[in-house]
């Protein structure tokens, strides 16, 4: 049975309630990340378009509290667990690391000791399953005007953020859960997200 996780619309409602508190790029970034979610969901086995949408428009949903680095995967996942949605706390979680067993993330970890002993734990616990690798790739094909090439995300994070030991690590993951959800669902995902040409060489639409 699957976690509990909010409808599309009370998904919709906490981030327009997150945007209210702390506008940003983040905002635009997760809608593309949920509809990428849709569409892909849409033609996977095993996927429900719906729940693939709420769950990727609140990976970052711990963004509502502030300016934050990798802590803010923590504060969704107490605001979405506070809110009896443990699915998509989950996604919270799960959407920073695409390795499995292998917790580093883009950048150092700005939280206490503590808190990230909780993170490894709670990962260390569990087995990824479709949502969290779907969530995942949308979120590494999604910047904040529209779908992209993997590689251009991957590179707009390390600008941002910055590289280390784990990079090429982290980038082989997330062009690993690429190529399982491209053969489940029999086609290229560039062939399905529309805009990917465009915001990939920045070109007019």
């Amino acid at each position: 049975m699957s976690l509990p996780a909010p409808t599309r619309q009370q998904a919709e409602e906490y981030v327009r309630q997150g945007a209210s508190s702390n506008p940003g790029n983040w905002v635009d970034h997760v809608h593309y990340a949920a509809l990428g979610a849709e569409i892909i969901a849409r033609r996977h086995p095993s996927l429900d378009p719906d729940r693939a949408y709420a769950l990727s428009l609140l990976h970052d949903i711990g963004r509502r509290y502030g300016p934050a680095g990798m802590r803010h995967i923590l504060d969704g996942y107490h605001f979405l667990a506070n809110e009896g949605y443990e699915g998509a706390a989950r996604i919270c979680l799960t959407h920073s690391y695409p390795v499995e067993g292998e917790v580093v993330g883009a950048s150092e970890w700005d939280g206490s000791p503590e808190e990230f002993n909780f993170v490894r734990n709670y990962l260390e616990g569990i087995q990824y399953d479709e949502y969290d690798r779907l969530v995942q790739l949308c979120d590494a094909l999604s910047l904040p005007n529209g779908f992209c090439l993997l590689e251009k995300r991957q590179l707009d994070v390390a600008m941002r953020y910055g590289v280390n030991e784990h990079t090429v690590s982290r980038w082989k993951g997330f062009f690993a859960v690429k190529d399982r959800i491209e053969q489940a669902i029999g086609i290229s995902v560039y062939r399905l997200l529309p805009g990917v040409v465009e915001t990939t060489f920045e070109w007019d639409r």
